[in-house]
C-alpha cells in the first residue's frame, strides 16, 4: 500500500477495506474508553471516528477493542514447538507479536539454528521479532554446541526482524569488562539490548546499568525489582511455566511507574499456553490484582512497543499496524477475535487460518554421545556432598549441603531423603564429558527422566533414582535423536521425540501437548511432586542463575560463579 492511498482513505475520499462499527476503544494512548469505529485499509489503521464508508464491516456491538498483545520476552524453542505451531497456541490469546531470543538453538547450532527460526517464522499470523543472543555460550563453565562472537552476531543485523541484543546473561562479563561481552554491546550500541542480572545489586548493579542495557526479567523480589527500576532498567514481570514472578512483583506497580514495566512469559511449555494463555494471562492476573485495566493493558501492548522501538505496534492509532483484540469483559480479558495486519486471524479460541506451508528444512543430528562410556558412580570422598535444590516454582535453586549415603564406597541415591542423583552428559562433540552431583525436590521414589532440553547449553540432562535407569534414559534420548524420556526398570514408559535440534519437534501442538501430559503424569507415577519435571530439570544445568545449578564441567558456584567440589 502506498501512503497517498492511505490517505485518501484516512481522509474519507475512498471506501476503508473494513470497518469495525461501535467498538468501545480502549486507548491506550489517552487512558480513555469510549465508542468509535475503528477504520482499517490495507492491514493499517486508517482512522477512528464515523461517517467511514468500507467495503466490508463487522459491528462490534460495544465489545471492548485494544491493542494486541506483546510478549516481552520468550524462547520458542522451549515451547517444544516451531515458530507456526507457537503462532496457532498464542494468536487465539490475543497475542499478535512476540520478541524471541532464539539462544537456545544457537547454543545447539550458531548461526544457523537462528536462520532456521527466522525462515520459520516468515509469513504468519503474527509478528515475530529476535534478538541476537549474546551469551553463546552463555559462560566458560558449559560446553555448547556452537560459539557466537561479535563478529558472527553483527550479519545479523541486517536482518529486518532482528531488533536488538538478547538477554546479557553473562553479567559478571558485563560488570567486569570482559572484552568479548563489550564488544558485542558495542556492536549493537545503536539497538535495544535486553538484560538479565538475577540477583544482582549495589555497585554491580550499577556497572551492569552503565554498560547501557536497558531491561531485566529475572527479578524475584519487590526489592529487587523497584532497585533495578530506580536505576533505569524496564522491569519485565515474567510469568512463565515454572518462573512464576508475578504475584512477588505486582505490588511494586503504580500510577506512576507502570509506564516502565511490562510483561513476559519467558519459558512457557505447551500445557501452560493451552490451559493458562500467554501474556494475555499476566493481564488478567494483574487486573485482579487490582491494577487498572488500562494500566494492566499497556504493560502488555505500548509499553513494549515503546521499549523496542517498535513504533507501528502497541496503539490502535491512524497509521499503526492492524493488530488488535476484541473482547466483551474488561475486567476479565478473553480475546474473542483476533486481527493481524487486519486480517482476522483467530475467534473463539481458534485459529481461523490456515498456516503457512513449509517445505521440508533438513537439519543435523545434533546429539552425539559415547553411550559405552556411561557411569554414573560417585566415589565417596568424604561425609559431606553441596546438593542442588530444586523448588517447585523457581530456577533459583538453593545451595545445600547435605550427609552423603555412602555404600560400599559409592555415594549412592537415599530416596527417604530425596537424594537423587543428577548428570549432566555433553551431547554436541561426543566428548564423554559428564557432570555428576546430586538434587532434591524431585521426588521421585525409582526411576528416571532425561532430555536434551537443558538450559543453556542444552546437554543431555538426567535426574534419577537408580543408575541403571539413568543409563536407560539416557540411551533412549541419544537413539531418537534428541527429546524427553521418563525411565521405570529400565523401560521407557513416555517419550516425545525433539528432531530439531533436540529442542523441538514440528508435531501439531495438540499431539505435542497430548504427549507431554503423558510424560508429566508418567514421572509423577514413579513420585515426583514436581507440577512440571521437565521444565524444572531444564534449568538445572543454567549456571547464571544462584544458586547451585550442574554442567558438563561440573557442579557451579554462581554466587562465587566458579566451579566447585561435589565434596565439602
Amino acid at each position: 500500500m502506498t501512503l497517498p492511498d492511505l490517505l485518501f482513505a484516512a481522509r474519507g475520499e475512498k471506501p476503508v477495506q473494513l470497518a469495525l462499527r461501535n467498538a468501545r476503544l480502549v486507548n491506550v494512548w489517552s487512558g480513555e474508553i469510549y465508542t468509535t469505529d475503528i477504520l482499517i485499509h490495507q492491514g493499517q489503521i486508517a482512522a477512528l471516528g464515523t461517517g467511514y464508508a468500507a467495503e466490508h464491516e463487522i459491528d462490534l456491538g460495544g465489545r471492548y477493542v485494544c491493542p494486541g498483545f506483546i510478549d516481552a520476552h520468550a524462547h520458542i524453542e522451549s515451547t517444544l514447538m516451531t515458530p507456526p505451531e507457537y503462532a496457532r497456541a498464542v494468536v487465539p490469546h490475543g497475542v499478535t507479536s512476540v520478541v524471541t531470543d532464539p539462544h537456545e538453538i544457537a547454543n545447539v547450532m550458531g548461526v544457523p539454528g537462528i536462520r532456521y527460526m527466522l525462515d520459520r517464522a516468515k509469513h504468519g499470523p503474527m509478528n515475530i521479532y529476535a534478538n541476537a543472543p549474546s551469551c553463546v555460550p552463555a559462560t566458560h563453565m558449559e560446553t555448547s554446541g556452537a560459539r557466537l562472537e561479535a563478529e558472527d552476531l553483527e550479519p545479523l543485523l541486517e536482518h529486518r526482524w532482528v531488533i536488538g541484543l538478547a538477554e546479557v546473561m553473562n553479567y559478571p562479563g558485563v560488570i567486569y569488562g570482559d572484552e568479548g561481552m563489550l564488544d558485542k554491546l558495542e556492536a549493537f550500541k545503536d539497538r535495544v539490548r535486553d538484560g538479565h542480572a538475577p540477583s544482582v545489586t549495589g555497585q554491580p548493579l550499577n556497572a551492569y546499568v552503565a554498560a547501557g542495557i536497558g531491561s531485566d526479567h529475572e527479578c524475584t523480589t519487590a526489592e529487587e525489582a523497584l532497585e533495578k527500576l530506580r536505576l533505569g532498567l524496564t522491569i519485565f514481570i515474567r510469568e512463565g511455566t515454572t518462573t512464576r514472578n508475578l504475584d512477588a512483583l505486582i505490588p511494586i506497580v503504580t500510577a506512576n511507574n507502570h509506564t516502565q514495566i511490562c510483561f513476559c512469559t519467558d519459558d512457557r511449555q505447551p500445557n501452560t499456553l493451552m490451559d493458562e494463555g500467554s501474556v494475555d494471562d499476566c493481564v488478567r492476573k494483574a487486573i485482579a490484582y487490582g491494577i487498572d485495566p488500562i494500566m494492566a493493558i499497556r504493560m502488555v501492548t505500548l509499553n513494549t512497543a515503546r521499549f523496542f522501538r517498535l513504533y507501528h505496534l502497541g496503539v490502535i492509532a491512524p497509521g499503526k499496524q492492524a493488530d488488535l483484540i476484541v473482547f466483551s469483559e474488561l475486567n476479565n480479558l478473553r480475546a474473542e477475535l483476533v486481527f493481524h495486519r487486519g486480517q482476522l486471524v483467530a475467534q473463539g479460541g481458534q485459529m481461523t487460518i490456515e498456516k503457512p506451508a513449509r517445505g521440508p528444512y533438513p537439519l543435523p543430528n545434533t546429539v552425539r554421545i559415547d553411550l559405552d562410556s556411561l557411569n554414573f558412580r560417585i566415589p565417596a570422598q568424604g561425609q559431606r556432598v553441596r546438593v542442588i535444590g530444586a523448588p517447585p516454582d523457581q530456577v533459583v535453586t538453593p545451595h545445600l549441603i547435605e550427609a552423603a549415603k555412602i555404600v560400599d564406597g559409592q555415594a549412592v541415591v537415599d530416596t527417604e531423603r530425596d537424594l537423587l542423583k543428577i548428570a549432566v552428559i555433553e551431547r554436541h562433540h561426543g566428548s564423554g564429558k559428564i557432570g555428576l552431583g546430586f538434587i532434591k525436590g524431585f521426588g521421585l521414589k525409582r526411576g528416571a527422566l532425561a532430555g536434551t532440553v537443558g538450559h543453556d547449553h542444552h546437554n543431555l540432562i538426567v535426574v534419577g533414582a537408580d543408575d541403571a535407569d539413568m543409563e536407560a534414559a539416557v540411551r533412549a534420548v541419544a537413539t531418537m535423536g534428541g527429546g524427553l524420556v521418563a525411565v521405570d526398570r529400565q523401560q521407557v514408559i513416555a517419550s516425545l521425540p525433539l528432531e530439531v535440534a533436540g529442542l523441538m519437534t514440528e508435531k501439531p501442538l495438540e499431539q505435542v501437548r497430548r504427549e507431554y501430559d503423558v510424560l508429566i503424569e508418567a514421572v509423577q507415577s514413579l513420585g515426583s511432586t514436581l507440577p512440571d519435571p521437565f521444565m524444572t530439570m531444564s534449568f538445572m544445568g543454567l549456571e547464571v542463575i544462584p544458586s547451585l545449578k550442574l554442567t558438563d564441567v561440573g557442579l557451579v558456584d554462581v554466587e562465587k560463579f566458579e566451579v566447585v567440589d561435589l565434596w565439602v
